[in-house]
């Protein structure tokens, strides 16, 4: 049997890059500062690396999945490290009023990718800027992060308190401070 591997679960919009509601546009994709160095450093470390995010504008029929996966690879793009950089990436494309299959808070694609892959959930974590990101790690057992790089402070959010989630001024410092 293969040993457990450890992982880092990744919110797009807000974490990884700033967040443009509704992106559709790769040419406006700007990466959160020390996002580059932070995503060397895990890999490094030996983590995987998985995409996991909330599109609603495609539900919502505002841009399309191919839109999202160009914003995906211009993201990548600016990152500039190994390609696939991800080892996998899950778009939620479900909008607030659709039946949830992958929507966070909803912990599927964590604990599919948590068996799919032997990950240790005491080495896997979850960063993200939201609350439904906290609630999606929260459910799959691993370790939760949040960091204000996105557009409502996470000290503010309940949820955040009542669970006594660690927050890190971005994924730089979450990478710094805590692997």
């Amino acid at each position: 049997m293969d040993s457990l591997k450890k992982a880092l679960f990744l919110d797009r919009d807000g974490t990884l890059i700033i967040d443009k509601v509704y992106l559709s546009d790769p040419a406006k994709v700007e990466l959160i500062d020390g996002t580059r160095q932070a995503l060397e450093h895990v890999l490094n470390q030996g983590f995987l690396l998985f995409l996991f995010t909330n599109q609603s504008g495609i539900g919502r029929g505002l841009h399309t999945i191919e839109d999202t996966h160009r914003v995906n690879k211009r993201m990548e793009e600016l990152i500039a490290l190994k390609s696939p950089l991800f080892t996998e990436i899950c778009i939620a494309p479900e909008g607030p009023n659709d039946p949830v299959i992958y929507r966070k808070p909803s912990p599927r694609f964590i604990l599919e990718s948590i068996k799919k892959y032997n990950l240790d959930p005491k080495h896997t974590w979850m960063v993200g800027d939201s609350e439904a990101d906290i609630k999606a790690a929260h459910q799959s057992q691993i370790n939760i992060a949040a960091v204000k790089t996105g557009k409502i402070d996470p000290t503010m959010l309940p949820y955040v308190a009542e669970n006594k989630v660690p927050i890190f001024n971005n994924l730089a410092d979450f990478v710094n401070r805590t692997l």
